[in-house]
Parts: structure tokens; sequence; C-alpha cells
């Protein structure tokens, strides 16, 4: 920050402990969460890979290492970036205050606790389970509770379908915990999971989507001077790829691999690909950020026509899809979340910035080498595509950790976006004293 910049009594450089309500880093509930997240992508993934490529002990929970790998992705690390997200979009979309840190920091305690009692449940099942299942269930509901009087006092109600989703997110695990819980396998649930998280990202990228897309057009507007019409997200494509994804969620939960499955999967594939159609808008849509962000459906649509082929027998594992889903899909867009949203409300620019490309190409080889793994060389591409997934969140971890625990560069107090060149520092809408407020 200049000499010229205004003063920010938080911009003061201190030792104080990362616990203390004070330190940047519970500024805005997209900082504590967005840390968890970017440590978790290249850690426990690390550990992944040096499973598979090393040998190395795993904790022997009930269904074994892939199901410990599976539930730390989906609702450790998936979790983490999708709570980031909704604690400081939710307050954004309905024009309320931001949430305190308190009650922030009990739902980052309850995540860090989810991730011992799973961890520790390949010792003491019954014991490990039973802590896992009420911090998880615990997090989701906290989310829920806090986000529930905003949405639902919204008088359009455009934002409640984050509370839906959330709702059928904790139906589900739930569901995971019980079957665990019973020793019975639990790999439908995860499937599900699969799922929810496809729907969940479908109706936050409608959003995030329209946001970066119409900063594109204004930049447009503001170099050549012509006057051009916004961008706005279609619901009816958006509800059609909800339906899709949800259909067949539903079927093959209730009969896996069977031919419905696959029909349904090759409909979802259809449907994700007509949200990439949006090509009337033209040069906007042509620059880094919306293409990385679209990059995110056209993945989502290769993984469900994989899937869907895959099940009408064409001689390759569904997991190739399943994988896209995940590693690409769910990855790509929780990196990028971070990064537009991270700088954006750090007070800082997200243009120009080379390596958050890099980051994206690495995901996206991830994702291929690892549903290509099963048709040539499936441990090695499996190794190469945990290396490439760290690489990612590792080379993001380098340039965002920095940003989340540091004030804002731009010394105001709150969770806005980036300040206007030669504006005051935004005090009302997260004060320090909103820090030690329970919202």
């Amino acid at each position: 920050m200049s000499a010229a910049s205004p003063v920010n009594p938080m911009a003061t450089p201190t030792r104080m402990a990362p616990w203390s309500l004070a330190h940047p880093l519970w500024l805005c509930p997209f900082r504590p969460f967005f840390t968890l997240a970017l440590i978790a992508g290249w850690a426990l993934m690390g550990l992944w890979g040096g499973f598979l490529l090393l040998g190395w002990p795993l904790p022997a929970v009930p269904g074994g290492p892939f199901v410990w790998h599976a539930h730390e992705l989906l609702l450790g690390f998936a979790l983490a970036g999708a709570a980031g997200f909704v604690l400081t979009a939710v307050p954004e979309f309905t024009r309320t205050p931001p949430f305190g840190a308190r009650p922030v920091r009990v739902l980052v305690g309850l995540w860090l606790l989810a991730r011992l009692g799973f961890w520790f449940s390949g010792w003491w099942p019954m014991a490990g389970l039973a802590v896992a299942a009420l911090a998880q269930l615990g997090l989701i509901g906290g989310l829920m509770a806090l986000m529930a009087p905003r949405l639902l006092r919204d008088p359009e109600r455009r934002y409640v379908a984050f509370l839906w989703a959330l709702a059928v997110l904790a139906v589900v695990a739930a569901g995971f915990y019980v079957d665990a819980l019973r020793g019975a396998a639990p790999t439908r649930w995860l499937h599900a999971l699969v799922g929810v998280w496809m729907g969940l990202i479908v109706i936050a990228m409608s959003r995030i989507s329209m946001s970066i897309v119409n900063a594109g057009i204004d930049a447009q507007v503001a170099a050549d001077g012509q006057a051009r019409e916004p961008y706005l997200a279609r619901p009816p494509r958006r509800n059609l790829a909800l339906l899709a994804i949800g259909l067949f969620t539903l079927a093959e939960f209730v009969q896996p691999g069977g031919p419905v499955s696959a029909w349904l999967a090759l409909a979802a594939a259809a449907a994700a690909l007509n949200l990439l159609n949006d090509w009337h808008v033209g040069r906007p849509l042509m620059q880094r950020w919306p293409l990385m962000l679209y990059a995110v459906y056209g993945l989502m649509a290769l993984g469900y026509a994989l899937i869907g082929v895959a099940l009408l027998g064409g001689g390759f594992s569904p997991s190739a899809g399943l994988h896209v889903l995940t590693t690409g899909v769910l990855g790509l867009n929780i990196y990028l979340v971070i990064a537009i949203a991270g700088y954006t409300h750090s007070g800082l620019e997200k243009s120009d910035r080379p390596w958050v490309l890099w980051g994206a190409a690495l995901l996206v080889a991830a994702a291929l080498a690892r549903a290509s793994a099963y048709a040539v060389a499936p441990t090695a591409l499996m190794g190469l595509a945990a290396l490439l997934w760290c690489a990612a969140f590792a080379l993001q971890s380098a340039h965002m950790l920095p940003v989340l625990w540091r004030p804002r560069a731009d010394g105001a107090s709150g969770c806005d976006g980036v300040l206007p060149p030669h504006s005051a520092p935004a005090q009302s809408t997260c004060a320090p004293e909103a820090l030690t407020t329970d919202s």
C-alpha cells in the first residue's frame, strides 16, 4: 500500500496470533475457509498421491482408503471452498451486513473436527464416525442457519436455491454416515454427493459468470464507446441442467449402472453443453476469465458424456467420467472461485494474474490424466493426476495465502469488492467491530 493510501487500523503490521479475532484472517468469512480449501487441496491430495505412488499408509476408515479419499475431497476440500463462497456471496446478494467472525470461527472448528474424526475412524470406527458425522452435519446446518434468514427475507427469493442445495447436501451426507455407522458400503452416497456438487456449481456459476462477462462488456463499452445490452444468465438453461443432473443422480442411486442412468447421463451432458450457448456475447466472452469459467461447463459435459457412453458399453469404466467431474469440474470451479473472490474481496484486481491460467491448465490436465488412467498405465496416470492437482493448488497457495492473511490492499476494512480509485475506504459493511459480533 502506498504512502497516499488511506490509513486502516487493520493494516498495521502485527504479530497477533491467527486465532485472534483482530487478525486479518477473520476480516471476512471467505478468508479462513479459502485457507482451509487451499491447504486441503494439496495436502489431502498429496497424501493420496503418496498412497498411490509410494505406498504411504492411510487410515483404515470404514470402506478403506478410497472412501477416505472421496470423503475428504467431497466433504472436506469442496465444502471449505463452498462455505467461503456462500458466506461471502449471500450478504452481497441480499445487501445485508457480513457474517460476524465468531460464528464463522465455530464453523471452521467444526470443519477441522470432521477431518480429525474421520481420520481417527480408522482406529476407533464408531467414535470417529460419530464425531465426524456430528461435526460435518453441524457445519452444514450452521451454514444453513446463518443463510436462511437473509435468503428467505429477500422479497424476490432470488438465491434461495443455495439453501435448498445445502439441505440436499445435508441429507446425502447424513445418509453416508448412517450407512458407514451400520457397516454398509457408503459408496452410493459418495456418488450422490458428486451430483449435489454439480448442481451447486451450476447455481453458483450462473451468478459468477454473469458478473465476469458483464465486466468484460463494460470494458469493451469503455474502449469503443458503443452501448451494449448487459449479459443475463438464462434460467431455463440452468434449470434444465439442474433437472437432468438431478434425475441422473437419482437414477444412479436407485439402480447403479442401469440403462436409465446411461441415457440420463447423456441428457445431463447435453444440458451442460447447452450452458455454453452464450457465444452471441462475442469478444467479451473470449477473454481469459470467461473462458476459464466456461471450461467448467465443458468439463461437466465431457464427464457426463463419458459416464453415459461407459454405461452403454463403451469399453471403459464410468469412473473416467466421474473423475472428470470431481478432478476437473469441482477442482477447477473452486480454484477459480478462490482466485476471483479472494482477490476482489481483498481489495485487489484479478486481472493480469498469469499464474491463474497456468494453474487452471494443470487442473484440466489432471482431469484428463485421471480419466485416461484405466485405459493406459492406471497407477502412473493416477499418480500423475494427483501431482498435477497438487501443483495447481500449491501454486495458488503461494499467491493467495499471503492475500488471505494480510489486511486489504486498498485500506478498507470490509468484504466489499475493489474500491474505485480515490474513494474512501468502506467502513460500514464489515467494520472491525463486526469481527466480534455474532450474526
